[in-house]
């Protein structure tokens, strides 16, 4: 089942989605301070492309710089790029088929919103109790 989500979601939005973080990524590696953020960008843009069977879980504590990061973050990008993955879930909704599309649509706004020290790992793996 995962799989054939995964193929809708590439197919209505998931590519679109996951070239905006690419994009967003060569840009924050190019301007070189922004490193960080284009390193998070590519693994965002990972987890937009196929998104169905991973989830998201913190790393643990961060330090000072992360959380520097973090707000910089957010207040920059991260809350455009929330309102953004909430404007474009709510149309997803409106069919049966969407509706599996719109939530992983959701589930992507807090790593969007605060994108350091998050990890993407399978979710049999964090269910099982087996993270890294």
């Amino acid at each position: 089942m995962r799989g054939i989500l995964n193929i809708i979601w590439l197919l209505f939005g998931g590519l679109w989605l996951a070239l905006g973080y690419v994009l967003a990524g060569i840009i924050c590696c190019l301007l070189i301070v922004t490193i960080p953020f284009g390193i998070a960008s590519f693994r965002i843009a990972g987890y937009a492309l196929w998104p169905f069977g991973r989830t998201v879980v913190d790393r643990g504590p961060v330090g000072a710089f992360s959380t520097l990061g973090n707000i910089i973050w957010l207040v920059f990008a991260g809350i455009w790029i929330a309102i953004g993955h909430v404007v474009t879930a709510i149309p997803m909704f409106v069919s049966i088929i969407g509706i599996p599309l719109g939530i992983a649509n959701l589930k992507m706004i807090p790593v969007s919103l605060m994108p350091l020290g998050k990890e993407i790992v399978p979710s049999d793996y964090y269910i099982a109790g087996m993270r890294r």
